[in-house]
């Protein structure tokens, strides 16, 4: 299996960094990454969107606790902004819980409104939310867009590192420079005693990641205080002050904002299975 030769892609205007944060699979906790991920950068003074490009099941306008309507101007969408992140989501425009039954060329068209026709004004950050796999509304995002850099979402378990990989392999044959992996539900520090369960396993996703030779980005705990807030529409990362639980999310936040000032346009070298 060899990379895609590269096409011409054009940048969103305004946008320095283009981050798709994609997984393999679902129900790994991708949209809470991208969410408290996009905030956290949003709380170091970077300037942020954050693009929620799981049509099927968007979920960023009930975590991010905001269920306005954009309103457009001259053929342009306006984003919805909250925390400091102009948000755009098909959520939106189609709220509550009629299914959206769409094929691939109405996606496709779709998601280049989102990149193109929202105005997103100068942000240093446009966030990219992608839907699980490796289907269609991913490769028409990452196929059509200058993507600065990929984050791929995992769980210790061996059912999730096996789909991240893919998901690893589909940004690299877009040659799509991979940023890192996030282990997400890494461990559970039990009430009252403290003690960490590794609930899906332990130290699979940096395992993986220095098998294909691409950073590890750190773990993040299977925290009910992160399920909490993303459900209420109040997001860990939006408490003041030193917050244990919003800790590694800012973390992660200052390795990503490092990663895209030093990645070079190539990207990292990754090992890819024939």
């Amino acid at each position: 299996m060899h990379p895609q030769q590269e096409l011409p892609k054009a940048p969103i205007a305004g946008v320095k960094h283009l981050v798709a944060v994609g997984s393999g699979k679902g129900g790994v906790g991708k949209t809470t990454v991208s969410v408290n991920l996009a905030i956290a950068l949003a709380r170091m003074g970077r300037k942020v969107g954050l693009l929620d490009a799981d049509v099927y099941g968007p979920n960023v306008p009930l975590m991010m606790g905001t269920r306005e309507t954009p309103t457009g101007h001259a053929e342009r969408i306006r984003p919805i902004e909250k925390y400091g992140v102009r948000i755009m989501s098909m959520g939106f425009l189609n709220p509550g819980d009629k299914p959206l039954v769409w094929r691939g060329p109405m996606l496709h068209n779709i998601m280049q409104q989102f990149l193109r026709n929202v105005e997103w004004g100068e942000l240093d950050y446009l966030i990219i939310d992608l839907p699980p796999g490796t289907g269609d509304v991913a490769l028409s995002l990452i196929q059509n867009a200058l993507i600065s850099g990929a984050i791929v979402v995992t769980t210790p378990s061996d059912v999730s590192l096996e789909d991240a990989r893919k998901a690893v392999n589909m940004f690299v044959q877009v040659r799509v420079p991979i940023l890192g992996m996030v282990e997400n539900m890494s461990y559970l520090i039990a009430p009252g005693s403290g003690e960490r369960i590794d609930v899906f396993g332990q130290g699979g996703g940096k395992k993986t990641a220095e098998q294909m030779n691409i950073p590890f980005l750190g773990e993040l705990a299977l925290d009910p205080d992160v399920r909490i807030g993303g459900d209420s529409g109040h997001p860990v990362t939006t408490r003041a002050g030193e917050d244990a639980h919003a800790t590694p999310f800012l973390e992660l936040a200052k390795r990503v904002d490092l990663a895209c000032g030093a990645l070079k346009q190539t990207g990292p070298t990754v090992t890819i299975e024939d």
